[in-house]
């Protein structure tokens, strides 16, 4: 009998491997939306203009606005926004050009259009007044929408943002300067080398699934290209738009980020009004990702102490 159950057992396995391995893919997509589904996130699309963005909205209550980095799209949130949704309405935009929402080789996605796309994305939606929040080039977006629309925004907070030139140089820029992009990848391997510059510690994730995302990060490597040299030619100083901020701002840094070194934590105080800052311990370029709900307690704290005063 125990041998009968044994094979019975051993079947299962198999049966449920079979699908992992031949069907990764499928699989990662619906992890994917089972993840929408347990931070209390829907995926939905709008046109906006010329461009058709996708995006998750969820919850209810005062509106927040998040923004992804380069490279990036709207997954690098959920499990922050999943500690969001209960007291809050959370929009996650693919940013144009990245993820599922439009890609126009035509076009230009440096900060500037990036801004002027996100305000008519806004409109559309009628978000009204809403908290913003963005990481990386997300944050450099954000920084700048905050100094031009200032009468739009109720908060700010800005987690590792790019931008700013006057920060020591990162393990990531020193690389640049080689000719060495990390964050295009051509290879699975390349991919590998870059979980170490933007991670203390990866997210545990199935062998499987990380196939999948370097597939997808190899095959967007061409666009990430033309963004990356979009940017690249706009050359933009975030310092000279930090006095034109009005919003409250947290400012969130990885002690160990080595993308965008965390000495740019300092040089935004130095340029802020009004601001409070959280510089996580261990961790790196996605603290939204690596410790999700360390860092949405340390937003939400600072929320609650904006409607307090």
């Amino acid at each position: 009998m125990k041998k009968k159950l044994s094979v019975v057992a051993l079947l299962v396995i198999v049966l449920l491997a079979i699908p992992y391995f031949l069907f990764p893919e499928f699989l990662f997509n619906l992890a994917r939306e089972a993840n929408w589904h347990s931070a209390g996130l829907v995926k939905k699309e709008v046109r906006v203009d010329s461009d058709r963005i996708v995006y998750l909205e969820g919850g209810q209550g005062e509106t927040v606005l998040l923004l992804h980095g380069y490279t990036a799209n709207k997954d690098n949130w959920p499990y922050f926004a999943k500690r969001l949704t209960r007291d809050y309405h959370v929009v996650i935009p693919d940013l144009a050009g990245f993820g599922e929402s439009t890609k126009r080789l035509d076009a230009n996605y440096n900060i500037d259009s990036q801004v002027k796309r996100l305000d008519r994305f806004a409109e559309v939606l009628q978000l009204g007044k809403f908290h913003l929040a963005g990481n990386s080039m997300g944050g450099a977006i954000a920084a700048v929408y905050a100094a031009r629309f200032p009468q739009k925004i109720s908060t700010l907070a800005l987690l590792a943002p790019y931008g700013l030139r006057t920060a020591k140089k990162s393990d990531f820029e020193r690389q640049m300067e080689k000719g060495v992009n990390l964050l295009i990848v051509t290879s699975p391997d390349d991919f590998e080398k870059m979980l170490p510059y933007i991670f203390v510690k990866s997210p545990p994730m199935p062998g499987a699934f990380k196939k999948v995302l370097a597939a997808q990060a190899m095959a967007a490597r061409e666009f990430n290209a033309k963004i990356g040299k979009d940017l690249s030619d706009e050359r933009l100083a975030l310092e000279q738009f930090l006095p034109l901020i009005q919003a409250p701002v947290c400012i969130i840094w990885g002690d160990q980020d080595r993308l965008l070194d965390v000495s740019g934590a300092s040089i935004l105080e130095k340029g802020l009004k009004n601001h409070q800052t959280v510089i996580m311990k261990d961790t790196g370029h996605l603290p939204m990702m690596e410790k999700p709900a360390e860092t949405a307690a340390a937003y939400k704290n600072f929320l609650k102490n904006q409607r307090s005063m």
